[in-house]
């Protein structure tokens, strides 16, 4: 009998298009917010599309949300996944670059991987791990700057051997050292990025746990109106000229955003989220930064170069070592577990053809 190949994924596009709107969303965004404000573009990315997957959930006959559980768990994943993530991404948008963004949110699939093997026993194995070191590291060539990773390399081992405020000035700049360093700190949009992601990383969580007590489509469109709800109030209380400023390019970019960022995307995600792996589903938010840089290349003539165009590749190799780590194993252990094959010369007796 022939050897089985990898699984084929029968839903392998809809697994990638939660990625594909991310990415091009970012760059959408990312055009936006010069012309508006953090928290209302946050709200106007969560609330319209939360009422979208609302409509769809109630066309497609999802049953709402029933008694208190339900609705503390999606209070809490609405808190989480809508307020803390969509927040800490506008704001860390406003203050950094769509591309730098991308890959603060992407590392988000280690916290998930970790949190998955502690909470529900997903096994990860070596080829997991490794497919995580591996995009890890290939998100960071991907979005941050060349000088940063040349200076960085450069001068790795003299910055280990010197206090903070004598480091690089490409890599101090990346933590706050005065006296307000709290402050410094939520300033900084790469911080603002990581905090996004782990909000995220636990959002994807808390999304099982979700879907115990309510159905996924119906309990992903109440927390994104759940959770939009602060941040609406956020916008009226402490921003002004939200809107003022925006022209039709930027209410088709968030238009963009919401629909096909938000609503389809989230709808998605958190679906196959509730029925999969944890650790695979998170491991392929590795192409977000990909599409972002490419479609950033097509729209904004954003240029890749060298280190980006290895990231890439990187990235890639993580996705296929991570999704099919069960098949890679399994194809391993064959290997070391197949007896060798028997010597012929053995098999047939000594050669009597001379006596």
């Amino acid at each position: 009998m022939p050897a089985a190949g990898p699984p084929a994924l029968a839903k392998t596009p809809l697994l990638l298009a939660p990625f594909f709107l991310w990415g091009t969303a970012m760059v959408a965004m990312k055009g936006t917010t010069d012309h508006t404000t953090p928290l209302f573009l946050a709200t106007v990315r969560l609330l319209p599309a939360g009422l979208l997957v609302l409509l769809a959930a109630v066309w497609l006959g999802r049953p709402h949300p029933q008694g208190w559980r339900a609705w503390a768990w999606i209070s809490l994943f609405a808190v989480v996944d809508g307020t803390l993530f969509q927040g800490f991404l506008a704001e860390g948008l406003a203050r950094t670059g769509a591309g730098i963004g991308s890959v603060m949110i992407d590392s988000q699939p280690l916290i998930v991987a970790l949190l998955a093997f502690w909470l529900f026993g997903e096994r990860i194995g070596l080829w997991g791990w490794l497919g995580l070191a591996i995009g890890i590291l290939g998100i960071s060539l991907l979005g941050l700057p060349e000088a940063w990773l040349l200076a960085a390399g450069d001068r790795l081992l003299q910055w280990l051997h010197l206090p903070l405020h004598a480091a690089t000035p490409e890599i101090a700049d990346l933590w706050p050292t005065d006296q307000n360093w709290l402050r410094a700190l939520f300033n900084n949009g790469r911080w603002l990025m990581l905090l996004a992601a782990a909000s995220m990383a636990v959002g994807t969580i808390l999304s099982r746990y979700v879907s115990r007590w309510a159905d996924p489509i119906a309990a992903t469109g109440w927390h994104m109106v759940v959770g939009s709800i602060p941040l609406a109030f956020g916008s009226w209380s402490l921003e002004s000229q939200q809107w003022q400023q925006l022209g039709l390019n930027d209410w088709l970019a968030l238009s963009y955003a919401t629909v096909f960022g938000s609503a389809i995307a989230y709808g998605l995600f958190f679906y196959f989220a509730a029925s999969g792996s944890l650790t695979s589903l998170s491991a392929l938010t590795f192409l977000t930064p990909v599409f972002a840089l490419l479609f950033g290349n097509l729209f904004l003539g954003e240029q890749l170069g060298m280190i980006q165009w290895v990231g890439v590749i990187l990235s890639l190799i993580s996705i296929l070592l991570i999704s099919q780590r069960d098949w890679l194993t399994a194809q391993w252990l064959k290997t070391r577990l197949q007896p060798p094959a028997a010597d012929p010369a053995l098999v047939e007796g000594p050669d009597r053809s001379s006596q």
